[in-house]
């Protein structure tokens, strides 16, 4: 399921054009649950790409510079150590 929240969004349709309208002060939260598949692949030469996809084909792509996968890389392994989250797996 992909859940996703525009605050402060406003585009104009016009003939099949999308503008922005508005100022510049928009932001966005996406949440992707129930992920069926995640991978990791190279994303040019400096970065990291994460893709996730759910059973219904919603897919969400997130680029990371190497020191960030690491940091992530180091929480994933503090809760195998000490969260009940991985004790069956």
């Amino acid at each position: 399921m992909l859940a996703l929240t525009l605050e402060e969004f406003m585009v104009e349709l016009n003939e099949g054009s999308i503008k922005n309208v508005g100022p510049n002060n928009k932001s966005a939260t996406v949440k992707l649950f129930d992920v069926e598949s995640a991978e990791a692949r190279e994303f040019g030469d400096k970065r990291v790409k994460l893709v996730f996809e759910d059973e219904d084909g919603n897919e969400m792509q997130v680029s990371l510079f190497p020191e960030d996968v690491e940091r992530i890389a180091s929480d994933i392994e503090s809760l195998k150590a000490e969260s009940a989250v991985f004790e069956d797996a």
